[in-house]
């Protein structure tokens, strides 16, 4: 995201989520005593997050949240990582907007999972998990690659061999090519642009 959608994105966010929510009477998250500790927290840190969502997106999460308030009394807006999970479940961030995703592919071990065909699996783990793979988490992932280059490997066996594939596998390695492509482009924007 550039800066100016950046930006764009963020005012979208105070104007859609915050301050609906503040206005219609919910208090800050419990944990912030202070009140700037909580507006350093939406403009540092809530903002930039979902400045990737769309109008609305945003109105069905101010919606979701306003539904279910935190707190003893109901009053509360729930604590900044429970709003991030939940605007997860409405709309996934974009891949050029998980820093985790960036810096995995940048990292020797996304350059691993690209030489080595399970970049697509290890995209799906850190989209699913959010988190830096441990290694016997690797290890599980290269094995759900295997299964997925076997099965690669029959669809184009049987395609060069004249024999008719199902529509339903034709895009299953359509979309297997096109998340590995997404690694691809991912290790170009972590890298700057550089290959």
């Amino acid at each position: 995201m550039h800066a100016k959608e950046q930006k764009a994105g963020e005012k979208r966010v105070m104007e859609l989520l915050v301050r609906p929510l503040l206005e219609g009477g919910l208090s800050k998250p419990k944990g912030f005593s202070k009140q700037a500790d909580f507006d350093a927290m939406v403009e540092k840190s809530l903002c930039p997050k979902l400045a990737y969502m769309t109008e609305m997106n945003l109105r069905a999460l101010e919606e979701q949240i306003a539904a279910h308030p935190e707190g003893r009394d109901r009053d509360q807006m729930p604590i900044p990582n429970k709003i991030l999970s939940m605007a997860a479940n409405i709309q996934e961030p974009g891949d050029e907007a998980s820093p985790l995703l960036l810096a995995v592919f940048a990292a020797q071990l996304g350059s691993d999972a690209l030489a080595g065909g399970w970049a697509p699996e290890l995209r799906r783990f850190l989209k699913r998990e959010r988190k830096w793979p441990r290694a016997n988490e690797v290890a599980l992932i290269k094995a759900d690659a295997e299964v997925a280059w076997r099965r690669v490997q029959d669809i184009q066996a049987r395609s060069a061999a004249g024999q008719t594939v199902p529509e339903v596998e034709q895009r299953w390695l359509a979309s297997r090519q096109a998340a590995k492509q997404k690694c691809e482009e991912i290790r170009t924007l972590a890298r700057g642009g550089d290959q």
